[in-house]
């Protein structure tokens, strides 16, 4: 028992000692690379929601009420992200690809919608719109979006976009030199 203790002990110390520390990185270029994942994940929603239209008009005020949606989400994580670069980095984690350098659950997004922080007007919109009613349109729209994720050809040029977005912020580093 005490060697099993001392093995699993010593795998996860080198895991501890690597984990990237804010000091580690250039500010400015961490904040610069969460922005732009925001930018391509908005930019992706949208591409899906404007192919979507096309083939189905009749979806396009549920759409706008998505896009919303996906807006507001976006808008308070990056808002979140830079708040706690700069006040508490212990929330974010920078060992993780950079769409999980924030993880907000709704706990934290019912906690900071009721709050008077500098977040709590983002996170109001994001937790009304998730706690109201649904469009009546809702499981039409998500519907076609699934219909049009399963067919790649479709969404090649979206994807390929989005993908290469997502491999340039991979390949992005904000090690400080």
């Amino acid at each position: 028992m005490r060697r099993s203790a001392l093995i699993l002990i010593a795998t996860l110390v080198p895991g501890i000692s690597f984990a990237k520390d804010i000091e580690q990185l250039d500010k400015l270029c961490v904040s610069q690379k969460y922005h732009n994942y925001v930018d391509a994940s908005i930019t992706w929603y949208e591409n899906l929601v404007d192919l979507t239209i096309k083939k189905d008009p009749k979806l396009e005020g549920v759409a706008g009420w998505f896009l919303e949606g996906r807006r507001n989400h976006f808008t308070l994580n990056e808002e979140a992200f830079d708040y706690y670069l700069e006040n508490d980095p212990s929330k974010l984690n920078f060992d993780a690809p950079v769409e999980s350098w924030l993880n907000l659950s709704q706990e934290d997004v019912k906690t900071l919608s009721s709050s008077q922080g500098e977040l709590a007007d983002a996170a109001k919109k994001v937790f009304e719109f998730r706690q109201g009613k649904a469009h009546e349109g809702n499981y039409d729209l998500r519907s076609a979006l699934a219909s049009l994720l399963s067919h790649p050809k479709e969404i090649d040029v979206p994807l390929t976009q989005y993908n290469d977005a997502m491999l340039k912020l991979a390949e992005t580093s904000c090690d400080k030199q």
